[in-house]
């Protein structure tokens, strides 16, 4: 356990994300006491313009041998500190919180470089929107090497990581550069069954045999909040249009047809840009469901082996086969998709770097049209995390070369980097890329993560975002999770997004 001893709690959350990407699946508490493995102390003055912080460790606890190779930025910021007490205070900056909090990152940042030995990729940086900084900088007619500069030096971001992050920011402007954003808007309906639970998922999804007998009932609370949203919207630009979940494609083939009908009249879909589906699960796809996606004009799909290799699939709980998902890719092929894109995972228990290039070398026979690689993420609602005892002895690994493999067998199938995200506890503290083919990007993806487009959803445990451009604001209206709660209540649901919308 890990104490933050804190006199303020203004940057608690930051201080804590920091501490999780040195000290992963750590609890944490807000007192020292017996047993804790380190306690991180701060103490503003009474004006709160300086924090002295200092580490203390407990018993648990060994110093790094030697504190690696350091890029000069975060060399100047450990020639400041004298582990483990500091010798310069953190002084705040009156006119900006966030450089505050930045200051008091990177403070932590190198504290925590020296006792642990460690670099991170990301450096200090601990929000899921790395790329957002850069795309930012780029609006504001920041040239990309600057970008860079400023990621390694305020940030402590790698070289590598940072040229990363700024090929994908210009990437994403340049797709983005199609879209209204002064009427435009995307459509997310989220279908929160799944056919089983996966190990590592926390997502809003539930077993659908279990809700076979309801699902005439969600569809008609789903409905109720489409024609609002329709009837909201009308005279505006529809852009993009996402179904995820859970996994859409467990619906049956006659439901599937009329969700996407009632989309089809009920919005002007006129101009859309890309309309996707999840078929995530390929025990959840058939030639029948296929045939329907076509009909109703569906553009993409992703069909989501998360890794080739059968003894994992069975571990994680996923009821597919390695061939099935060979037979349900050339099945979605035939049907006339040409927009395929395959999920992946890096991180998954008990898989080598030997495993990640077996399934690297199974996708590139099979030729999809993009490839979004994962790092694990181990959430807190994830059943490798609620039943940790009965998964302790799996063993998790994710390395800069098994990262640096997936991109590498990206590149070679014709596929670039087109959207960056990040997660809490991340496996190697890495993040999440979407490669694609030349035309075959998914806005939406783009779009959630960039914050550069109201995104509208319906259905269990979706958000609405509404982004008011000029404030660089975004207001969020939540929709419960629970399926029983949200067929009950869809009208409430309705005046939470009448109150942002």
């Amino acid at each position: 356990m890990i104490g933050i001893i804190l006199n303020d709690k203004a940057f608690e959350q930051d201080i804590r994300e920091l501490l999780m990407a040195f000290y992963p699946g750590e609890s944490f508490c807000h007192e020292w006491q017996p047993g804790l493995r380190l306690a991180v102390i701060g103490e503003w003055n009474e004006e709160r313009t300086q924090l002295n912080l200092r580490l203390e460790a407990g018993e648990q606890d060994e110093a790094a041998d030697r504190v690696p190779d350091l890029p000069a930025a975060v060399a100047a910021e450990i020639a400041r500190i004298a582990d483990p007490v500091c010798a310069d205070p953190v002084c705040a900056d009156p006119d900006s919180r966030t450089e505050t909090k930045n200051r008091v990152k990177r403070r932590l940042y190198a504290m925590l470089v020296c006792r642990t030995g460690k670099l991170l990729p990301w450096g200090a940086l601990t929000g899921i929107r790395p790329t957002k900084i850069a795309l930012t900088r780029l609006d504001q007619g920041m040239r990309e090497d600057e970008i860079r500069a400023l990621m390694r030096d305020a940030y402590f971001a790698s070289e590598k990581k940072a040229k990363l992050a700024v090929e994908i920011a210009a990437r994403e402007r340049m797709l983005l550069s199609q879209l209204d954003y002064q009427n435009g808007y995307s459509l997310y309906t989220g279908i929160p069954f799944c056919p089983t639970t996966c190990l590592y998922c926390s997502f809003t999804s539930f077993p659908i045999e279990k809700w076979r007998g309801r699902i005439d009932q969600y569809l008609g609370a789903l409905f109720r909040e489409l024609d609002y949203v329709a009837e909201k919207k009308r005279g505006c630009t529809l852009d993009t249009v996402y179904f995820g979940g859970g996994t859409p494609t467990t619906l049956k083939a006659d439901e599937l047809d009329r969700l996407l009908a009632k989309v089809r009249t009920a919005f002007d879909c006129s101009q859309l840009k890309e309309f996707t589906v999840e078929a995530g699960r390929p025990d959840s796809i058939t030639m029948e469901k296929l045939a329907v996606l076509k009909k109703h004009g569906v553009t993409r799909i992703s069909i989501n082996p998360q890794t080739m290799k059968q003894e994992t699939l069975d571990l994680i709980g996923r009821r597919h086969t390695v061939e099935e998902v060979k037979n349900k890719f050339h099945l979605a092929r035939e049907a006339g998709f040409d927009n395929i894109n395959m999920d992946l995972i890096v991180g998954l228990p008990e898989e080598t770097i030997d495993d990640v290039r077996a399934t690297m070398e199974a996708v590139k026979a099979l030729g999809p049209d993009s490839v979004t690689v994962h790092s694990l993420a181990i959430k807190r609602a994830a059943r490798l995390n609620t039943s940790r005892e009965l998964y302790k002895d799996l063993t998790i690994t994710n390395t800069e070369e098994m990262i640096g493999l997936t991109a590498a067998y990206a590149r070679a199938m014709g596929m670039e980097p087109y959207y960056l995200y990040r997660q809490k506890n991340m496996a190697g503290n890495f993040e999440n890329v979407g490669y694609a083919t030349p035309g075959k990007a998914c806005l939406y993806n783009i779009l959630i993560m960039e914050e550069q487009q109201t995104i509208i959803g319906c259905g269990a445990g979706t958000t609405t975002k509404r982004l008011h451009r000029e404030e660089n604001r975004v207001e969020r209206a939540e929709t419960v999770k629970n399926v029983e709660q949200y067929i009950d209540r869809v009208d409430e649901m309705i005046a939470r997004k009448e109150a942002v919308l």
